[in-house]
């Protein structure tokens, strides 16, 4: 019997001591629209955008592969940024693949041409026969072990600090809107912080300087990250200075194409931020040259006509992470 106690004792620190999940991220390379995966520690799922339809259905089967490789068979949360072709029109590509139990937005189109109001009607006819989700500033999508805050909506942006923010930032005063931003789907984009831990990742959709105004100025509402999605697929109008140099992130992703986002001002912007150590690209932005292109080691995609490979993101709830790429299998870890 004593024999028999003691084994008992031995085996229940094997179950305690075992490694806890870290959260996982695919940064799927949807050629210049977004797509990103988000899978809890717990194993629930957020998919934020799903790329373009059409083209064989290239972008839903790049997710699939995304999601197979994290071994994952449903889609808990759908959450539509904004309804652009980019990074809505593959739900009927998606819904094809996976079951999805909820479906998260801003609410109606506000564009009214002809393109947007049939990838709207396409969108509403699977979003519909699902749970709906009407997200705005200050909500929390309910995922265990992450808290997903909405930071942006519709237009609007977070009214108040978020705990442990609110400090005044001196660069607001130099704030000049750009001429070229304009109003429409992008500006409502919903813009997402998700917190694991000590780990803090930021990404505001196709949010442009005016709404990353809104959040840091007069003084910072969301306090310093880990990681940045660069707005606007790394574009000109968004990832303002006074906007980077208080979020303070060490890591920046640039969901890009080969021929769009990558903008080499915007991509300059983000390098030059202080305690930034390194960009992530999903392709090497042609128009912007070596010089404004991250080393080849961090790029997923090289070519033009690529295989789709991903950005791998691995966070651990002491803010630490790990970031690697498919294409070439290097990885670099952060604390």
């Amino acid at each position: 019997m004593r024999f028999l106690r003691t084994c008992a004792l031995l085996l229940v620190p094997a179950g305690v001591l075992s490694a806890a999940k870290s959260l996982e991220i695919f940064f799927i390379d949807v050629e210049g629209g977004q797509s990103t995966l988000f899978v809890s520690p717990s194993g629930e799922t957020l998919l934020m955008d799903t790329g373009y339809g059409g083209y064989n259905g290239r972008d839903g089967a790049r997710i699939a592969a995304a999601a197979k490789a994290a071994g994952v068979k449903k889609i808990d949360y759908l959450l539509i940024s904004h309804y652009h072709a980019d990074h809505a029109g593959g739900v009927a590509d998606v819904a094809a693949k996976f079951p999805i139990r909820n479906f998260v937005d801003h609410g109606p189109d506000s564009e009214t041409d002809k393109d947007s109001l049939v990838l709207f009607r396409m969108y509403s006819s699977f979003r519909d026969k699902a749970n709906h989700i009407l997200a705005k500033p200050g909500d929390t999508i309910p995922i265990k072990g992450l808290d997903v805050k909405i930071l942006a909506g519709n237009g609007e942006t977070l009214a108040s600090p978020l705990p442990g923010a609110g400090e005044p930032n001196p660069a607001c005063a130099g704030y000049k809107p750009d001429p070229d931003e304009f109003e429409g789907e992008n500006q409502r984009s919903l813009g997402l912080l998700i917190t694991f831990g000590s780990f803090r990742i930021l990404d505001l959709g196709d949010l442009s300087s005016s709404r990353e105004h809104n959040l840091v100025c007069p003084a910072n509402k969301i306090g310093t990250v880990d990681v940045l999605v660069a707005s606007h697929h790394m574009g000109t109008a968004a990832s303002t200075p006074e906007f980077l140099q208080v979020i303070h992130p060490k890591v920046a992703i640039a969901n890009n194409g080969p021929r769009k986002g990558g903008d080499p001002r915007a991509w300059q912007r983000v390098h030059d931020t202080a305690g930034l150590l390194d960009v992530w690209q999903l392709h090497y932005a042609l128009g912007a040259g070596k010089e404004h292109n991250s080393a080849d080691t961090f790029l997923a995609n090289i070519d033009e006509i690529c295989q789709g490979k991903w950005l791998r993101l691995n966070a651990e709830k002491d803010g630490s992470f790990t970031v690697s790429n498919s294409r070439n299998r290097y990885e670099k870890s952060y604390k």
